[in-house]
């Protein structure tokens, strides 16, 4: 989790309203950070997350919550995919997505940005649902002698999860 700076920017409206179906990929994203401990190191994770078949789109992995891993993360997405015309990207209200050089590229790509209602984390379920999951799965399942170990298991654990992991309702099949 990023720390609290309060409204530093421009509050996006609430444009997805919880309604997490999309009928196609590329149609509607999420993203958030959220921090692992180990051994009293921190480490950041900020993916972003395709509602179509919960997917993770792009990632970046951080020692410090700062805008550079937020904007990695986008960078790598647009990279992915340059032509996103009509895609919603969601977020809480953290300052990253507050932040102008993350809104000036989002309208650079001609993506609508919503954000959560202040303090409601069941806005961004999708995206606490995956951090639940890869924390169940990875984290909480195995013991790590440092964050690189982690790092490097969190990697292989994102490649599983969109290539091998299946999910029910992709009847059996995984993200992929």
């Amino acid at each position: 989790m990023a720390p609290i700076k309060g409204e530093i920017g421009k509050i996006a409206p609430n444009v997805l309203e919880r309604n997490f179906s999309a009928d196609r990929p590329n149609q509607k994203w999420t993203t958030d950070v959220t921090q692992v401990c180990i051994n009293d190191r921190k480490l950041y994770l900020s993916p972003i997350l395709d509602m179509f078949d919960g997917g993770i789109i792009s990632y970046a992995i951080s020692t410090n919550p700062n805008l550079q891993m937020v904007i990695s993360m986008l960078k790598k997405a647009f990279k992915k995919y340059p032509n996103l015309y009509g895609l919603t990207l969601h977020s809480d209200q953290g300052w990253h997505y507050q932040h102008g050089m993350y809104q000036k590229m989002l309208k650079e790509h001609d993506i609508t940005q919503s954000m959560s209602r202040k303090g409601n984390c069941l806005d961004n379920a999708m995206m606490k649902n995956f951090f639940g999951l890869m924390k169940n799965e990875l984290l909480y399942a195995n013991k790590f002698e440092s964050i690189e170990d982690f790092e490097r298991a969190l990697r292989k654990y994102i490649d599983w999860y969109n290539n091998k992991r299946i999910k029910l309702r992709l009847k059996g099949m995984s993200p992929v």
